[in-house]
């Protein structure tokens, strides 16, 4: 693959813009900061570095340049990141092609994808004329209908599963994925609501009826090979750039939610498609924002979906915001019957996690008894220990001391105790893997080969004395940097993990030296110190090899030899 074109591409496009496309970064001195998305990462563990063009996760130790970073995250090919990051750029790959992996679900997500626009043309046809009427009448323009694939199901018998059958694909697959029983359709006469991936793929539905007949309300695809309910945050592939324009994302209960905030102009929006948070849906949440806010319904059912799904959102370390409907109040029946200023206002004014659990301490306690009073006061300070900004947490005690009529220095002094016993933790603590912890002869040939990389002067060095390296990895290694550099020009570290790619053994050095974070300005005196500290590690390498001889020999004279090695090692000589 030509080197030119793949370093033409990198330079062009900055890492930094390319994760924040994925994953909000905060900036932090000279680096950027975000949630590392290749583990359960609960602080911003991962690095990237707009100056070396790298990221690295001090965690779990995932490192890069902006192809690895596509390629994992995208979990796709070198060679497709590369035309992805080629078009973003505006390079042309002139007789590059991609040989896309053949995806076994591949003819599911072409029966969806068939099956919606066949539901949508429904919709727009004759048929669906009372079914437009509906949604007229329910306040869902035209635009909406066409932002969110809004189709119709028709009571034709058995339409969608003959139409299918002839274009040849199997009724055994349609029954597979939900949209046939037998060889009849699942769906009849109902609007259909499409379901995406985080990808932005149908792979389900949810089919209203609109008619007044007996059934349930929704019907919703089961779960098949392509869709599982709680891996799923509805609208999740539309709201991504508007959370990283707002840098929080907003998490209601229904697909209709979600629908109704657009006309609020409210869409840095998901759904959750039921009320309890699976663990796959907070991975998805943390690839769009650390800041949530949390917008169910204002019923007891709602309050308490926001209580559970908002504890195991802190848990994780995500920065909350309630906002408080009036009971019996969705997002849909809010905008509706309030209009969308009003819901704006709700959503600018959200209340904070512990704020919003604060307020909830009181339900169904006699403050009336001295017993619950004190018990009430406790919890209200063990809430307040949570809260970082001492001006919140001063004004808690402030109303708390006037509520009560109790001493304000007594229920700081319960704070101050509470607060010893609360952990504090650094927003991203670098976290030094075993191999970082090593001794000085770890380090120093990793950080010569580090200087080999992004430093003329010690290559030329090296080009011209030799520098001798303890293992043969690290002698090819640095064999690798100087061909690199005397054939493509490579001399930046981001280069060198393209170039590096294909070569498992050096491409874990490479992560293993840049895990040290090393500054790129060296003096003469650095390198020449880490050359001494290989040489000493040499030599105490040899020394213990010849006394494991001399330890396993007989004859006395390859004794005295080795002996005499041994001992002019250690003198210098």
């Amino acid at each position: 693959m030509n080197q030119d074109v793949i370093q033409e591409i990198r330079n062009k496009v900055d890492i930094v813009d390319v994760v924040s496309s994925y994953i909000p970064l905060t900036k932090q001195g000279k680096n950027f900061f975000g949630v590392c998305p290749f583990h359960d990462d609960t602080n911003p563990s991962m690095s990237v570095s707009r100056e070396k063009q790298i990221f690295r996760c001090f965690s779990c130790g995932a490192s890069g340049n902006v192809f690895h970073f596509v390629e994992r995250y995208e979990q796709i090919s070198f060679r497709e990141a590369l035309k992805l990051l080629a078009d973003r750029a505006g390079v042309p790959l002139t007789g590059f092609s991609v040989s896309q992996k053949p995806n076994k679900y591949e003819k599911f997500y072409e029966i969806y994808d068939l099956t919606n626009k066949f539901y949508q043309n429904n919709l727009l046809s004759s048929y669906g004329k009372e079914a437009r009427n509906y949604l007229k009448n329910r306040n869902i323009e035209e635009d909406l209908i066409k932002e969110f694939g809004i189709g119709l199901s028709t009571g034709i018998s058995n339409q969608l599963t003959n139409l299918l059958e002839k274009r040849g694909y199997l009724i055994s697959d349609l029954n597979a994925i939900g949209l046939s029983a037998g060889e009849k359709d699942i769906y009849q006469d109902r609007i259909m609501f499409p379901l995406w991936d985080p990808s932005g793929k149908c792979v389900a539905f949810s089919g209203r009826r609109y008619k007044n007949e007996e059934g349930s309300k929704y019907i919703n695809t089961k779960e098949t090979k392509i869709f599982v309910k709680g891996n799923t945050l509805y609208n999740y592939h539309r709201a991504r750039e508007f959370v990283r324009l707002k840098k929080q994302v907003i998490v209601m209960e229904g697909f209709m939610d979600v629908i109704r905030s657009y006309t609020a102009d409210v869409k840095n929006v998901v759904a959750l498609m039921g009320t309890a948070m699976t663990s796959e849906q907070i991975q998805l949440l943390k690839r769009l924002s650390m800041d949530v806010v949390l917008c169910f319904d204002g019923d007891d059912a709602g309050i308490h979906a926001t209580q559970v799904n908002g504890e195991a959102l802190e848990k994780q370390g995500f920065r909350l915001k309630v906002v408080e409907l009036p009971s019996p109040e969705d997002p849909d029946s809010y905008i509706l019957k309030y209009g969308k200023e009003s819901f704006q206002t709700l959503v600018e004014q959200a209340i904070t996690f512990q704020d919003f659990k604060i307020k909830r301490l009181k339900l169904g306690r006699n403050l009336n008894s001295d017993e619950e009073k004190a018990a009430y006061v406790h919890d209200v300070l063990q809430e307040t220990s949570k809260i970082s900004d001492e001006i919140r947490r001063e004004i808690i005690l402030k109303n708390l001391a006037i509520e009560f009529n109790l001493s304000y220095n007594t229920l700081e002094k319960g704070l101050q105790e509470l607060l010893t016993k609360v952990p504090k933790e650094s927003p991203h603590v670098k976290i030094p893997s075993k191999r970082q912890a090593q001794d000085k002869y770890y380090v120093a040939p990793r950080a010569v080969l580090y200087y080999l990389m992004v430093n003329n002067d010690v290559l030329a060095y090296y080009n011209r004395q030799g520098i001798f390296f303890p293992n043969e990895v690290f002698r090819t290694f640095a064999s690798e940097v100087t061909y690199a550099h005397q054939k493509y020009g490579i001399s930046s570290v981001a280069d060198f993990y393209t170039y590096l790619s294909d070569k498992k053994e050096l491409l874990s050095l490479l992560e293993e030296i840049i895990a040290l974070d090393l500054e790129d300005s060296v003096t003469k005196e650095v390198i020449f110190d880490y050359i001494r500290v290989m040489e000493e590690d040499y030599k105490n390498q040899e020394i213990r090899r010849l006394k494991e001889l001399i330890k396993n020999t007989s004859d006395l004279n390859e004794k005295m030899r080795l002996s005499e090695k041994v001992r002019s090692l250690k003198i210098g000589s």
